[in-house]
């Protein structure tokens, strides 16, 4: 599994251009799958039939983004610095000093235009990126250009560091949990979605075209259990996370009813969720076509939306494990 993130994290895909990241993740799971398909938004869609004995199986769509956050080139000085706008949620504390790297090859560091008061907050548009050039001519990038946070995954014990765990995370989780399952009575669907970091895009396509009955987001979620830090109850290390309720969405009751009973009755460490910042793919998954019954799994994770994101391999290990609990039985939700 460390192996399987590392290499998953390591490799830059920002919304809208996953290509890269979904190969990979396409040669991990083809072996597993009954059927494959990318559609016009670039979701890797995976489906596992249900076995012929099962009797009217439940439609289950389970959706992880790989898309991550990024920066893009809005304009070039005449010198050859690069002024950028944010392709998701890109903090200006996170983002200053941080390398990044274009998708043409190109690395650069992000600088400031005069820090007068250091612990004032950053804006992204004082902000600009040194690739190193010395004019706008020999500037190796163009406006359009894209590019990601560059950070290498370490490991620190059970700690895992490395950027876009959210949700290269919850993307290792799926595949695990395709992996662990030999057989269900379930038709599952697990959905590898693009441009959530930019509005849930991928997620709601890709609903409207499965048309599934329960609906499940993987995502990772933050913590509170650092200092200072906004009171959420989530804590590394103490087991996934329940969401009842996130700035985009109300889990179904029936939904996270039969998430806590399978962790309960497998002796699976849970968390329960109320996120106060943020949502994920469920809010458009829930809202889909007619309505979808729709909760969501979360991993918590420190410094989301940093370079350097933090997770206890332990959240992934039993994710995995609630998950095949969950999908390896028949659902009555």
């Amino acid at each position: 599994m460390k192996q399987l993130l590392k290499t998953l994290t390591e490799t830059l895909a920002p919304s809208g251009y996953e290509d890269a990241v979904r190969e990979i993740i396409l040669k991990e799971v083809n072996p597993l799958a009954d059927e494959v398909r990318v559609d016009a938004l670039g979701n890797l869609i995976i489906r596992k039939k249900p076995t012929k004995s099962s009797k009217n199986p439940k439609k289950i769509m389970l959706a992880a983004h790989m898309d991550e956050i990024g920066v893009i080139v809005s304009h070039l000085d005449k010198k050859g610095f690069v002024r950028f706008t944010n392709v998701g949620g890109a903090f200006g504390r996170y983002t200053l000093g941080a390398r990044v790297r274009f998708l043409n090859g190109v690395t650069g560091v992000v600088g400031y235009d005069r820090l007068e008061q250091i612990d004032n907050l950053l804006p992204i548009n004082k902000m600009y990126i040194d690739v190193g050039a010395t004019s706008k001519e020999n500037c190796p990038v163009k406006v359009g250009d894209i590019a990601a946070f560059e950070r290498s995954f370490i490991e620190m014990g059970d700690r895992l560091v490395a950027k876009s765990l959210d949700d290269r995370a919850g993307v290792t989780v799926l595949i695990e949990t395709l992996r662990a399952l030999k057989s269900t009575p379930n038709d599952l669907y697990f959905v590898f979605t693009t441009q959530e970091e930019v509005g849930t895009r991928g997620a709601g396509a890709a609903a409207f075209g499965i048309e599934p009955e329960i609906g499940i987001a993987v995502d990772v979620t933050p913590t509170g259990d650092t200092p200072a830090s906004i009171k959420m109850v989530m804590e590394l290390g103490k087991g996934p996370c329940v969401k009842f309720r996130d700035v985009g969405m109300i889990s179904d009751p029936r939904v996270v009813d039969w998430m806590i009973q399978a962790a309960e009755k497998a002796k699976i460490p849970y968390q329960r969720e109320v996120l106060l910042i943020g949502s994920s793919d469920a809010k458009e998954i829930q809202i889909s076509r007619a309505g979808v019954k729709t909760g969501a799994l979360s991993i918590p994770v420190r410094y989301v939306h940093s370079a350097s994101e933090m997770v206890d391999l332990n959240d992934m290990k039993n994710s995995v494990k609630l998950l095949t609990a969950m999908l390896g039985k028949p659902v009555s939700v």
